[in-house]
């Protein structure tokens, strides 16, 4: 089955806090989104509400509940007390823990699990008890022993974080080893049980290498590059174009 696609709706964000009006719609076009066959809609709403603000989550939730239930909701974020009552509030079906400091632009690396194992399984078991999946942002290098400590949290997923992946657009050669090395941590985290999500600055040009290397690949939450599109193609064109792209 091919991963399937959560449109992360940050990019569309920012570019409405640009101006104090209440366009672009982050909620009309994460609509769009679903209409045109995407699985999910992914939001990483920060401290400073620099794109998406927590406003925006009950209107998310409630698109999908009311429109789209069997689309879900994948809440991104830094696990602090705030964060979490945020999202209990709003009830997605997946949150991904994600080790940003709030000055990041940007998610960047993953989790140090073997240090940060004890705050992390609280978390998870947090979340948990309200039935909410949870995914935990790992290196592309995390390896056998990351993964471990990752299931050991109870956790249900690893997210790989692709951008060093994504940054060799200009160098196949080295685009493939880099899909070697997310390939084996997808390979580690398989084998103990765990599901795959991937992200961080994936392409129509870049997913087929990746989910031929990754055949077992759940999800992929792609943002930047698909707003991009969209600036093209339109919301559903570059849907369209990246559900194709997952099929490679």
């Amino acid at each position: 089955m091919p991963a399937k696609l959560s449109v992360n709706l940050n990019a569309v964000a920012m570019l409405r806090n640009r101006r104090d009006l209440p366009w672009p719609s982050v909620t009309g076009l994460g609509r769009i989104a679903l209409q045109s066959g995407a699985h999910g809609l992914t939001v990483h709403p920060r401290p400073d509400q620099r794109h998406i603000r927590f406003s925006d989550l009950p209107e998310l939730r409630a698109l999908i509940d009311d429109e789209f239930p069997d689309a879900e909701f994948n809440i991104e974020g830094y696990p602090t007390p705030e964060f979490l009552d945020l999202v209990e509030a709003n009830e997605p079906n997946q949150v991904t823990l994600v080790p940003d400091h709030p000055a990041q632009a940007t998610s960047d690396h993953g989790w140090d699990f073997a240090l940060q194992a004890n705050f992390l399984r609280d978390c998870v078991q947090r979340l948990k008890a309200r039935r909410i999946r949870v995914s935990l942002f790992a290196d592309p290098d995390a390896g056998d022993a990351g993964v471990e400590q990752a299931m050991r949290t109870g956790a249900d997923r690893i997210e790989l974080y692709t951008g060093p992946y994504g940054a060799c657009h200009d160098d196949p050669a080295r685009a493939a080893e880099q899909a070697e090395i997310l390939g084996r941590t997808a390979d580690a985290a398989v084998a103990r049980g765990l599901g795959v999500n991937a992200g961080h600055d994936l392409t129509v040009d870049n997913l087929p290498m990746l989910v031929r290397r990754v055949p077992n690949l759940a999800e992929v939450s792609i943002g930047h590059g698909l707003t991009a599109d969209a600036l093209e193609y339109g919301m559903a064109g570059a849907v369209h174009r990246f559900l194709r792209a997952c099929e490679s």
